[in-house]
């Protein structure tokens, strides 16, 4: 029995085929490359803010977000962490790090400007302390 008949009824089979014998060559066909030949490219936007950029990207890319820049302790953290590779997991680890510093230098910032929530947050956060180092 030829080898090729035998498992024909399964879906995809020969698809390792040659070329010359695949049902499918006729249809098979690489896209177009699309090329934009940049005449005149896009502008960039204006950096009003510190902007961090990674140090295997010679520049910065043409649109960026400018909603939080670094600031306080979180910004240094961040700042050090783009002075190492994208390959490095210190530099995942350092942005981790500086998202969680962030979040209490939200929580202190809000509690600097409404003294009345430090009851809330702080009855919060010692719940929070309680639950995590409660014994099991």
């Amino acid at each position: 029995m030829d080898s090729g008949n035998e498992f024909a009824h399964i879906q995809g089979w020969g698809s390792d085929l040659d070329r010359s014998k695949r049902p499918a060559v006729p249809m098979e066909r690489t896209p177009p490359r699309l090329d934009v030949p940049w005449e005149d490219p896009p502008p960039r936007q204006p950096m009003t803010v510190e902007v961090l950029r990674s140090i295997e990207r010679p520049e910065y890319s043409r649109t960026f977000g400018t909603r939080v820049p670094p600031s306080g302790v979180s910004g240094m953290i961040r700042r050090a962490a783009f002075r190492h590779s994208e390959n490095n997991l210190r530099h995942w680890l350092m942005l981790v790090a500086a998202d969680r510093v962030n979040v209490v230098e939200g929580m202190a910032g809000d509690l600097k400007r409404s003294p009345a929530r430090a009851v809330l947050v702080g009855g919060g956060v010692a719940l929070a302390a309680w639950w995590l180092l409660r014994r099991r």
